[in-house]
C-alpha cells in the first residue's frame, strides 16, 4: 500500500476529529447550564420599600424584643417607629391602639400587620366597564404624572385595549412632547394642540375623537396644579365639567398622583383635590426613592381614598396595582432569603 495514501487519509480525518471534540466540549458546558434553575424574579415592591423597611426595622425589632417583658413600653417604641416612617402621628396612634386591644391574642408584629391591612383596605385596579372609559389624571407639578399616564397606557395596551391619550397639560410643551413619545411607544392614539391652547378645548376634542374612533380607554393629562391656588383648581374643575357634558357619567375615574417623598404634605394634597374633584383613587409614586413609604397608610386612613397603583421604579412594569397584603409584607417583614420569606405570605 502506498504510504502517501495513508498520510492523506490521516490528514483528512484530523479536522473531523477536532469537530467532534469541539461538539463534545460544548455539550459538557451546556449541560450544567440547562440544569441550572432559573433565577427568581426580583421582588420590585420589596426593593422599592427597602429604605422605609430599614428605617422601621431597627426600632421595630427593639420594640418586639422588649414586648416580651414590657408590652406597654414596646408599644410606645412601636408608635415612635411608625411616626418615623411617616405613618403620621394620628394614624400611628390609631394603629397602636388597635394593636394594644389585641395584644393578648397575637404577637405584636402579626397584630400590626393585620391592622395595617385593615386600614389600607382593598384598592383593586379599575377595570373598564364601558366604552370609552375616561380617566382624568391630576396632581401637582413634579409628581411624575405624565410618565404615570404613559405607564397606564402601556398596561391597557398590554390588556388588548385601544387607548387615546389627551394632552391636556398645554402649559408645558415638554409634557405634550413626552406624551407623544409614550403614544408612539405604546401604540396609543394622541390628541394634542399647540402649547398654550385652552385645556378644555383639547379635552373636548379628545372626547369627540374617542367616540368617533370607538376607543376603549381615554387617559386625560392635566397641568400640574398647586392645591393651594384656587383659580388653578377652578380651571381643573372646568375640564372635568367638559368631560361630563360630552360624555355623561364620565370621567369614570379621577386619579390623583402623589409623590411619596413629600410625606405628610401628600395628605393635604389628597384632601384638597378630593374636595374639588371627587378623587376616586390614588397613584403613589417614587416609593423607591424615600424612607417615607408609611405615608401610604396615613393617606388611606386620613383621606379615605383607595390606593389604586404604586410606583416603585422607572420601568413600565414598576407601576403596579396596589395590593395591601403584599405592601404590608414588604414594609414589615425582615430581609431574609425568598424561600424563608414565603412562610409569611
Amino acid at each position: 500500500m502506498d504510504p502517501s495514501w495513508i498520510v492523506v487519509a490521516g490528514a483528512a480525518l484530523v479536522p473531523l476529529g477536532l469537530v467532534a471534540v469541539y461538539l463534545r466540549a460544548r455539550r459538557r458546558r451546556a449541560a450544567p447550564l440547562a440544569a441550572r434553575p432559573a433565577a427568581p424574579p426580583v421582588d420590585r415592591l420589596r426593593q422599592g420599600l427597602l429604605a422605609t423597611r430599614r428605617r422601621l426595622a431597627a426600632e421595630l425589632e427593639a420594640a418586639l424584643r422588649r414586648g416580651v417583658t414590657e408590652p406597654e413600653g414596646a408599644l410606645e417604641e412601636l408608635e415612635e417607629a411608625l411616626v418615623a416612617a411617616d405613618v403620621g402621628v394620628r394614624t400611628s396612634a390609631e394603629l397602636v391602639a388597635r394593636v394594644r386591644a389585641r395584644i393578648g391574642g397575637a404577637d405584636i408584629r402579626e397584630a400590626l400587620r393585620e391592622e395595617m391591612e385593615a386600614v389600607l383596605g382593598v384598592g383593586a385596579e379599575p377595570t373598564p366597564s364601558t366604552r370609552p372609559w375616561v380617566v382624568l389624571v391630576t396632581g401637582v407639578n413634579g409628581v411624575g404624572k405624565t410618565t404615570t399616564i404613559g405607564k397606564l397606557a402601556a398596561r391597557h395596551r398590554a390588556a388588548g385595549r385601544s387607548v387615546l391619550l389627551v394632552a391636556g397639560d398645554t402649559f408645558r410643551a415638554a409634557a405634550i412632547d413626552q406624551l407623544a413619545v409614550w403614544a408612539a411607544r405604546t401604540g396609543a392614539e394622541l390628541v394634542r394642540q399647540a402649547p398654550g391652547a385652552n385645556p378644555s378645548a383639547v379635552v373636548f376634542d379628545g372626547i369627540k375623537s374617542a367616540l368617533a374612533r370607538g376607543i376603549d380607554v381615554v387617559l386625560v393629562d392635566t397641568a400640574g396644579r398647586l392645591h393651594t391656588r384656587t383659580n388653578l383648581m377652578d380651571e381643573l374643575c372646568k375640564v372635568q365639567r367638559v368631560i361630563a357634558r360630552e360624555l355623561p357619567g364620565a370621567p369614570h375615574e379621577t386619579l390623583l398622583v402623589l409623590d411619596a417623598t413629600t410625606g405628610q404634605n401628600a395628605i393635604a394634597q389628597a384632601r384638597t383635590f378630593t374636595a374639588a374633584l371627587g378623587v376616586t383613587g390614588i397613584i403613589l409614586t417614587k416609593l423607591d426613592g424615600t424612607a417615607r413609604g408609611g405615608v401610604a397608610i396615613a393617606i388611606r386612613e386620613q383621606a379615605g381614598i383607595p390606593i389604586r397603583y404604586v410606583g416603585v421604579g422607572e420601568g413600565t412594569e414598576d407601576l403596579r396595582p396596589f395590593d395591601a397584603h403584599q405592601f404590608v409584607l414588604a414594609l414589615l417583614e425582615p430581609d431574609v432569603p425568598a424561600a424563608a420569606r414565603a412562610q409569611f405570605a
